[in-house]
């Protein structure tokens, strides 16, 4: 079926293809009036684009009209608009020090500048990834307004945007990189490097994006290849072991037609934990992650891309958790565990895009295959102790515990030319998944055994979605959108148990199947007022919802628990003063989630049963700010109050319901807060000196729905200094600088893991 849509699709292209085209010239300057050379113009929602020569000067052979993209590193890039028959364009870029870049996403599944957008988006460019010095997703807590992300230890990041949180293996907050859904907890990659730019989306995305974006969308898009040669070269060191070494390299391979881009990263680092069990490091980890792309430019309008990532992630402590949460400060940073082994963790994630674009309109095919191999080359302690009493085994071969999915997009935009009020995307998606998975407790007491637990889940869906937005005249767009998705999942599974020497496995529990399937709709509206180009006022309602499903915990029949679903209205005001010089955007919204999913850990078997059993009401503020009050210096800070608590909520104790109404939503810090302040100083025409200082801040927040396990209040510093010369970097960084102690992740059974301590190193990189 994919190659029948790839193969229509390329002829579809094909034969649309226009030979008619106008011209796009100009000019580009500094504030001196010098020509800048290599600066990079593109066309949005288009394949075309230039760079300048040695004069400044550029020239694109493209359409009647449209927006301009102009950016060059050290400058602050800007957006403009432009028709062909405009006569010789003349761009001043100001100094990146002295001015708040432009910034443009893709959102809303176009490119456009964010601060027009008419929804709450923080949008991180490449320098500000570095100088946060984002290594990976969870480095953007409170970065971004009321986002709070953490991880035990496994690589599997749970984020929580606006008290909306993933509580299982399907996310309430989906990540998308280079545009492919990363399906599920266990097939995206979090490793962050190369990275062009970050889109937070914060607020139910369901109308453009579907199933498990109730709590928003994160976007990110790595730096692809162009008709310049660029690359970088970076090192890091820092204390516990961490070496960081990363580079890569974008070229032409025949200039206009063949493109390739290639990077990597080898990280490794002896951890924060020590084993009391054995007097060894506890939690030390290496990996290698690769990005390759090869794009093919069939002409002006039609181009093909080819992107493929992996990782590879050896794990020698993979849960550094205290058991008892009550005594996670005691001896912090120790663990005493007798079952140590590797966790073994192969990501695959594979794309083809096929984008053209037409004068009457943009198409874009995407296929993606993803794949997760995660296993434990030994048993795993289960019981988090220096007892043998429970332990993990997963290790059953490649048929086992490797989730695959397949994905299909096809996509259609009204063109970046259109001069109509009536701008629209609609499109299609389809995918399959399949998860095979076997587990074993093996349980040590008078007798030995295995409790052994096989589940096989099979799932496919599609969906058709569209948007539009209409401009009822210069000042006001309304905007309408509609998903409708349907899934069906099949869900098989099986008990055995097995003694200890004993050759064949007893059957408890024979295969039990369910199937179930279901449709959502998600409709969208808003009203956006332009006071001018730069000040916006907009109300949105918006639906999401998160998939259902079948769980069981293999002594009961197979439980069904519905989708979901959650409704949300959002006011805001996004504002930039001075010529850009500020930015101000202030949001407030409201949420309600029906038939909340709660899932609950089954222990000793490691099995999570997730039921339908509460209402989740969270509201909030958020405040955006960004300044070049002088020249040099950056000031930014976001910030967000979230009150996320359950209008209804039953939970069982001691077999019995328990009311648990005003209970607080997991994983969600009463307030969010981080300030940054850089300061950069031109030492000469190509030496600066740098000096950044972060103050990050988080409010209350809880791990479990009974409110028992709570981390107070917590403020964190980091820090950034050092030298850039040329192309040269040379930065020594501070993470978590006064050593704080906060719990950051916790299980509802009350194990905990410690928030890094303080880490600090030092930065080398090259870039040409």
């Amino acid at each position: 079926m994919y190659k029948l849509f790839s193969v229509l699709f390329i002829s579809f292209s094909l034969f649309f293809q226009a030979h008619s085209q106008n011209a796009i010239t100009g000019i580009i300057k500094n504030t001196s009036g010098s020509a800048i050379e290599n600066a990079s113009v593109h066309l949005l929602n288009t394949n075309y684009g230039a760079f300048t020569d040695s004069e400044g000067k550029f020239s694109i052979a493209a359409v009647a009209q449209g927006k301009l993209e102009v950016s060059k590193v050290g400058y602050a890039s800007t957006i403009i608009s432009v028709v062909s028959n405009s006569g010789e364009l003349s761009i001043t870029l100001s100094e990146s020090y002295t001015q708040l870049d432009a910034v443009v996403v893709t959102a809303q599944k176009q490119e456009e500048d964010v601060q027009l957008i008419p929804s709450s988006i923080t949008a991180l460019s490449s320098k500000q990834i570095e100088n946060y010095r984002i290594w990976n997703t969870q480095d953007i807590t409170a970065i971004v307004p009321n986002l709070y992300t953490a991880n035990p230890g496994d690589n599997r990041n749970v984020t929580s945007i606006r008290g909306i949180t993933s509580t299982s293996y399907d996310p309430a907050v989906t990540t998308y990189v280079d545009g492919v859904n990363q399906f599920g907890l266990d097939t995206y990659i979090a490793q962050l490097f190369d990275v062009e730019r970050i889109e937070v989306l914060r607020g139910s995305q369901g109308s453009l994006y579907g199933r498990n974006a109730m709590g928003g969308v994160i976007n990110i898009i790595t730096k692809q290849p162009t008709n310049r040669t660029t690359g970088f070269a970076e090192l890091n060191f820092g204390n516990y072991g961490q070496q960081r070494y990363s580079a890569g390299v974008r070229m032409p391979l025949v200039k206009n037609k063949l493109f390739l881009g290639v990077s990597g990263i080898y990280d490794q680092t002896d951890g924060f934990y020590k084993n009391l069990f054995n007097n060894s490091n506890f939690d030390s980890k290496n990996s290698f992650t690769g990005n390759y792309f090869l794009k093919f430019l069939a002409s002006s309008r039609l181009a093909f891309t080819l992107n493929i990532k992996h990782n590879d992630n050896r794990n020698s402590g993979a849960f550094p958790l205290v058991g008892s949460f009550n005594s996670v400060f005691d001896n912090p940073f120790n663990v005493n565990q007798n079952a140590v082994t590797t966790m073994v963790d192969n990501v695959f994630n594979g794309s083809l895009t096929a984008s053209y674009s037409h004068p009457l309109f943009n198409a874009t095919s995407q296929s993606s295959y993803q794949s997760n191999y995660r296993y434990y080359k030994d048993p795993i302690d289960g019981d988090f102790s220096p007892y043998e009493v429970y332990s993990i085994i997963n290790n059953y071969g490649k048929d086992w515990n490797n989730v695959k999915v397949l994905t299909q997009e096809f996509k259609f935009t009204s063109p970046s030319t259109n001069s109509s009020p009536f701008k629209w995307t609609a499109g299609i998606f389809g995918y399959t998944q399949d998860s095979p998975t076997k587990q074993a407790t093996h349980i040590t007491g008078k007798s030995k055994f295995s409790s052994i637990s096989t589940t096989k889940g099979s799932n496919y869906g599609m969906a058709a979605f569209g948007q539009a937005t209409y401009s009822l005249n210069e000042k006001l767009d309304l905007t309408g959108g509609l998903r409708y998705d349907y899934e069906n999942k099949q869900l098989t599974v099986k008990g055995e148990f097995q003694p200890d020497g004993s050759p064949t496995a007893i059957l408890t529990r024979p295969d039990t199947t369910g199937t179930v399937s279901y449709g959502a709709i998600s409709p969208k509206a808003t009203l956006a007022y332009h006071l001018d180009a730069a000040h916006q006022l907009y109300g949105t309602y918006s639906r999401g919802f998160r998939t259902g499903g079948l769980t069981s915990d293999l002594s009961t029949p197979l439980y069904l628990y519905k989708p979901e679903y959650s409704n949300t209205i959002e006011v805001a005001s996004k504002n930039t003063f001075l010529n850009n010089l500020l930015k101000l955007n202030v949001t407030a919204f409201h949420t309600e989630v029906t038939d909340a999913q709660i899932p609950t850990l089954i222990l000793p078997q490691a099995i999570t049963v997730t039921k339908n059993a509460g209402t989740l009401v969270s509201e909030g503020l958020e405040l955006e700010t960004a300044a070049t009050p002088l020249n040099g210096l950056q000031i930014e800070w976001n910030a967000g109050v979230n009150n996320a608590a359950y209008k209804k909520l039953v939970l069982s104790q001691n077999n019995q319901p328990k009311d648990a109404s005003g209970n607080h939503a997991l994983f969600t810090p009463s307030f969010t807060s981080m300030i940054a302040v850089q300061y950069q100083l031109k030492i000469g025409t190509e030496l600066k000196a740098l000096a950044r200082v972060e103050w990050q801040s988080l409010g209350d927040q809880y791990f479990d729905l009974a409110n028992k396990y709570k981390q107070a209040g917590y403020n964190l510093i980091n820090a950034r200094v050092g030298f850039t010369f040329t192309s040269f970097e040379l930065m020594f960084w501070v993470r978590n600088l006064t050593d704080k102690k906060y719990v950051a992740y916790a299980y509802d059974f009350g194990a905990a893991h410690l928030g890094n301590p303080k880490n600090y190193g030092i930065t080398l990189r090259k870039s040409f």
